[in-house]
C-alpha cells in the first residue's frame, strides 16, 4: 500500500489558521469564540448573534460593560446598521437583514472583515479598554486645524416643527452643558488637592505625586490586586494582539477561498483587493467634494505650520504632573500650551455652531414663511 505523500507547508497553513482565528478572537473585547468564525463563513444561523453583539462592541464609541450587554439585540442591531452606513460600507445586503438575528452571519463576517481592513480595530479597543495609571488628560489640535468639511445633507422634517419645543431643546442642551462644566470643574479641584497632599510620595522623582489610581491601591489593598488581575488581562490581549498581527494573512487567505458572495471594498491588506463598483455621477460628486475637503484640511495644517515654525501640535494623552519648580522635559506638555489647544479648539467649535445657527434661522424662516398668518419673533441675540 502506497503512503499519502503529506505536504508539511500545507500542515503548517492548515494549523496557523485556528491560531490566527484565535489570537482575533482572544483581541478582541468579549470575542466570540473561533468555532463562531467559522460558522459564520458558512452561514450558520447559530453564529448571527454573537457576531451582531461583537459589531456592537466594537462600534460603539464606550468602552465594554455590563451596561452594554443589557442592550436588546434588536437595538443593537440597528445601531450597528446605522455606525456602518455612516462610515461608508458598500453592501446594500446588510441593511437588508433581519435584527432579530435568526441569519445573516456570513455578511456580519463581511462587515467585521471590512472594519479589519479600514484600520487597526484590535489595537484601537484595546485603547479604549486600558486602566490608565495616571491621570491624563486627551489633548488632540487635528479636529481643530481641520475645516468644517462639506454640509450635512438637509433632511426635511416629517411634519410641522413646533418652535417651541426647538427652544426647549435649547435650553436643555444649555442646562447640560453647564452640568458638564461644573462636573469638570470639580473634578479638576478634586485632582488638585490628591496632587498636594500625596505630594512627595511617588518612587519617580520626576512625577513628585501619586495619581488618583495609586492613591486608591494605597487605600485599598484589595483593589489593588483587582487591579492587578485587569492589568494582566490587558497584558494577555495584548499578546493576543500581537499573534494576530503575526497571522493576519493567514485570515485573509481563509476569507478570499471560494466566496459565494462578491466582496466588499476592503482595502488591501495582504488579502482581497477592493472591487469598484458602479461609478455614477454620485460617486463623482463625492470623491470631488472629499478631495476638496482634504485639500482644505491640508492647507490649514500647512499654514498653521508656517506660522508656528515649531513642533508637532499636541496629540494624544498626557499624564497630569503638578511641579512647582517650572522645570518640563523634552516630551511634557505646558499648561500654556494646552491652553492655547483648547482656545483652537473653541474657535473650531464656535465656527461649526455659528454656521448651525444659520441653517436653524433659515429652516425656521421658511417654516414661518409657509404658514400664512403666523408671526415669527426671533430670539434675542446673546
Amino acid at each position: 500500500m502506497r503512503r499519502r505523500r503529506v505536504d508539511p507547508a500545507a500542515g503548517a497553513r492548515a494549523g496557523a489558521l485556528p491560531e490566527a482565528i484565535a489570537a482575533l478572537s482572544r483581541s478582541l473585547p468579549s470575542g466570540p469564540s473561533p468555532e463562531i468564525f467559522r460558522r459564520a463563513k458558512f452561514d450558520r444561523p447559530e453564529a448571527t448573534s454573537a457576531l451582531w453583539q461583537l459589531l456592537f462592541r466594537v462600534l460603539s464609541p464606550f468602552p465594554a460593560g455590563n451596561a452594554l450587554a443589557s442592550i436588546a439585540l434588536e437595538v443593537q442591531a440597528r445601531l450597528v446598521k446605522s455606525a456602518l452606513c455612516s462610515q461608508g460600507y458598500p453592501r446594500l445586503a446588510l441593511a437588508q437583514l433581519p435584527e432579530d438575528g435568526s441569519k445573516g452571519s456570513r455578511e456580519l463576517l463581511l462587515a467585521l472583515s471590512w472594519l479589519l481592513a479600514r484600520g487597526p480595530v484590535p489595537e484601537q479597543m484595546l485603547a479604549q479598554t486600558r486602566v490608565p495609571l495616571g491621570d491624563e488628560m486627551t489633548v488632540c489640535q487635528c479636529e481643530a486645524l481641520a475645516s468644517l468639511g462639506p454640509p450635512a445633507p438637509h433632511l426635511e422634517a416629517e411634519g410641522p416643527v413646533d418652535v417651541r419645543h426647538v427652544q426647549w431643546l435649547m435650553g436643555k442642551l444649555r442646562f447640560r452643558w453647564r452640568q458638564l462644566v461644573s462636573s469638570q470643574q470639580e473634578q479638576c479641584a478634586l485632582l488638585s488637592k490628591i496632587h498636594l497632599y500625596t505630594r512627595g510620595c511617588h518612587s519617580d522623582q520626576n512625577l513628585g505625586h501619586l495619581s488618583v489610581t495609586e492613591a486608591e491601591m494605597l487605600r485599598d489593598p484589595e483593589g489593588g490586586q483587582k487591579l492587578l488581575r485587569t492589568l494582566e488581562h490587558e497584558s494577555r490581549r495584548l499578546e493576543a494582539v500581537l499573534a494576530w498581527r503575526r497571522a493576519e494573512p493567514v485570515f485573509w487567505q481563509w476569507m478570499v477561498r471560494k466566496p459565494t458572495h462578491p466582496s466588499p471594498g476592503i482595502p488591501s491588506r495582504s488579502g482581497p483587493q477592493a472591487r469598484g463598483c458602479g461609478r455614477g455621477p454620485e460617486w463623482s460628486a463625492a470623491r470631488r467634494a472629499s478631495r476638496e475637503t482634504v485639500e482644505k484640511e491640508l492647507g490649514a495644517l500647512q499654514r498653521c505650520w508656517e506660522q508656528d515654525s515649531g513642533p508637532a501640535p499636541a496629540h494624544g494623552p498626557h499624564r497630569l504632573v503638578r511641579r512647582e519648580d517650572g522645570a518640563a522635559g523634552d516630551r511634557d506638555l505646558r499648561a500654556a500650551e494646552l491652553i492655547r489647544t483648547l482656545r483652537s479648539q473653541e474657535a473650531c467649535l464656535e465656527a461649526v455652531l455659528r454656521q448651525l445657527q444659520g441653517q436653524c434661522r433659515q429652516e425656521l424662516a421658511g417654516l414661518a414663511g409657509a404658514l400664512p398668518g403666523l408671526i415669527w419673533i426671533p430670539p434675542p441675540g446673546r
